[in-house]
């Protein structure tokens, strides 16, 4: 049974109608800026956000509608049919028109879409996201100002809420999704960033060591999609532990690591130095690393079923299980409404047999997160290996919406398993549901890292390239302390760290919890050092300061000391260091430490970055980029160029 529209249709093939007149046409369109004129001005009292999402699903619609009527080749057969599909499709269709020219003046015929190759999903939305201001700003002063103004309100309401711009329907055009308004509902821990300290009042400065790399990931994926990351997105320290860096590495099993420190000038300020303090883990052989019991648990609830979340989830492990030994167990643990066991514990040799269990999920219901955790946790532990490291891996976007009363019960749950020797790390997927506080909270609970994964490319990196570090811990609750020396130091700022800040007392008390460190890894962590009798300072100095204490030695800016366990023991052992002017030998590392550090700062406001800008970042970077295998470091130049231009986040 035909509907009107398809009746009209029919009648319309029969027909040999004339093509409409330039009166007729100008007729129609004054026609219906009326109409739109008088909806327009009866809707004035309505609320923008509830026009915006009329007047959205109203053009996805047109764009259905227009589609199945240019097909037919019926769109502009009369005078008729204009006013008919004017009055159907409604406003929107000035969009439509003006896209098309009918407000602006001739441009040249665009080239046919099938002489040109479909663009790719995340370049046609890039290109529909950057129309250009000139082409615009030309259109809107050609027009009358009723229908400059209209036409402006048109277009904004076309922008959606990532940015992206719809396109006038066309066959590549509706090759794409159609995209979803829903409410941004990632989360992310609130804090603020490390203030200037005086070393007269605070000369110690205490935090534990962070190897994750969640934020540098989620950051990248918010501005390729040219919007600015949310601020509590951006943590400084995991940023520039992103990157590798090439620091001494130990050759002692007993002695994993060594610190490595410099000074440099500080890009943003004249006033202060850089003082960066790096380690690297000691690097396990494929021989000698042990077994892994590992026990996949994947989230299969409805909010993953998106490609970027469950589909990417899949082939990252796909690739994990390339880099396992023969001898290393691998267990799958499902949830979604309910928890259940998809793979017992299978050697890694048995390949066939894992990847057919990971062919066989799929995404739906709710999600039973905790109710997962622990099945995960039970079948870790009746598989346990005393001689192997046993390791949880938790893969979700972090929307625990069924069975949790309370994080912190969890959280006591996965300390408690930490301790038994089952580590817990976590990799986060997708965006708009994501939970990166709860999930950052999880991994340090379980003496595990946190990485995001938005690609193929960056599973390889964190399941493959960094696969032993991320697995195998060579030390445990790494802690580093620094005291600054009042004669030669007035300030300092410890950029990054904020969530991983400790007590000064916690650095001599091996019950509390720190970072721990894979084999191969490297940590990076940067002050900014003001020099006593520097214009930098920004406090002024106590006038009842204490006076130099007898004894203190000269020439050291500082002394460092890290504190760290072996796997297995309870008690820590200690490494120390002093910070001299010998130490006074930048490098291109250090160089391009700085630039990410300055690219993190600003990107969370810049308080004390000046007038350093995007511009001076991808400088310092360009020229400290050094030896890049992988393509990291050219991927952050190109991430600083899109900074330049992305817009903030409504």
């Amino acid at each position: 049974m035909m509907n009107e529209l398809d009746e009209l249709k029919q009648i319309f093939r029969s027909e040999d109608l004339p093509r409409p007149s330039a009166a007729a046409r100008a007729e129609a369109i004054a026609a219906a800026m009326a109409h739109a004129e008088k909806i327009s001005t009866t809707s004035q009292e309505a609320g923008v956000a509830a026009r915006l999402r009329n007047r959205m699903a109203t053009i996805w619609n047109r764009r259905k509608v227009m589609h199945s009527i240019n097909r037919s080749h019926a769109f502009m057969a009369g005078t008729a049919l204009a006013a008919i599909t004017l009055l159907v499709i409604g406003s929107p269709v000035l969009q439509h028109l003006a896209n098309e020219g009918a407000f602006a003046p001739p441009a040249a015929p665009p080239s046919p879409i099938a002489s040109r190759p479909a663009p790719a999903v995340e370049d046609l939305a890039r290109n529909m996201a950057e129309p250009s201001p000139k082409a615009e700003a030309e259109a809107m002063n050609a027009a009358p100002p009723q229908v400059a103004a209209r036409r402006k309100e048109a277009l904004g309401a076309l922008t959606l809420a990532d940015g992206i711009t719809a396109a006038a329907s066309s066959d590549a055009a509706d090759a794409v999704a159609v995209p979803t308004l829903q409410e941004n509902r990632d989360r992310f821990t609130d804090f603020t960033s490390n203030p200037v300290k005086q070393v007269a009042t605070d000369p110690l400065s205490t935090f534990s060591i962070d190897v994750d790399t969640a934020s540098y990931s989620f950051v990248r994926r918010s501005l390729e999609a040219n919007v600015l990351p949310p601020k509590d997105a951006v943590r400084v320290e995991e940023m520039i532990n992103y990157f590798p860096y090439d620091y001494r590495a130990p050759t002692d099993r007993a002695e994993p690591f060594t610190a490595n420190v410099s000074l440099m000038q500080t890009p943003w300020n004249a006033g202060t130095r850089l003082m960066r303090i790096g380690i690297k883990g000691y690097s396990v052989a494929g021989e000698t690393r042990p077994r892994a019991n590992l026990v996949f648990l994947i989230d299969t609830s409805g909010s993953m079923q998106d490609q970027d979340k469950l589909p990417l989830l899949l082939n990252s492990f796909r690739l994990l299980l390339d880099t396992l030994s023969p001898d290393d167990t691998v267990s799958i643990v499902t949830y979604a409404g309910s928890a259940g066991t998809v793979l017992e514990p299978t050697r890694a040799s048995d390949q066939a047999k894992i990847l057919a269990a990971l062919d066989t999920l799929s995404a739906g219901g709710s999600t039973a997160g905790a109710e997962g955790i622990r099945q995960a946790y039970d079948l870790a532990t009746r598989n346990f290996d005393r001689q192997g490291v046993n390791r949880v891996i938790l893969a979700t976007d972090g929307d625990f919406n069924v069975g949790i009363s309370d994080p912190r019960e969890l959280q006591d749950f996965v300390e408690r398993q930490r301790r038994s020797g089952i580590y817990l790390s976590v990799l986060g997927f997708g965006a708009g549901n994501y939970n990166d506080d709860l999930m950052q909270r999880l991994a340090q609970s379980g003496n595990g890292n946190a990485a995001y994964i938005d690609s193929l490319g960056e599973a390889r990196k964190v399941l493959v390239d960094e696969a032993t570090s991320t697995l195998f811990p060579i030390a445990n609750d790494v802690k580093i302390q620094v005291e600054f020396n009042p004669a030669a130091v007035s300030e300092y700022r410890l950029i990054g760290y904020e969530t991983r800040v400790l007590d000064k007392d916690d650095f001599n008390n091996d019950k509390v919890d720190a970072g721990d460190i894979g084999a191969g890894h490297t940590v990076t962590a940067l002050y900014e050092v003001t020099p006593s009798g520097s214009k930098g300072q920004l406090v002024d100095p106590l006038r009842y300061g204490k006076a130099e204490q007898p004894g203190t030695p000269a020439g050291e800016y500082a002394f460092v000391k890290i504190r760290y366990k072996l796997p297995g023991e309870d008690e820590s052992r200690l490494i120390t260091r002093p910070v001299t002017a010998a130490d006074e030998r930048p490098d291109k590392d250090a160089s391009f430490a700085a630039a990410v550090a300055a690219f993190g700062q600003i990107l969370r406001g810049g308080q004390y970055t000046g007038s350093f800008g995007y511009d001076d970042v991808i400088a310092l970077a360009s020229a400290s980029r050094g030896e890049d295998p992988y393509g990291y470091r050219a991927g952050f130049i190109t991430l600083a160029r899109l900074a330049k231009s992305a817009r903030a986040m409504q």
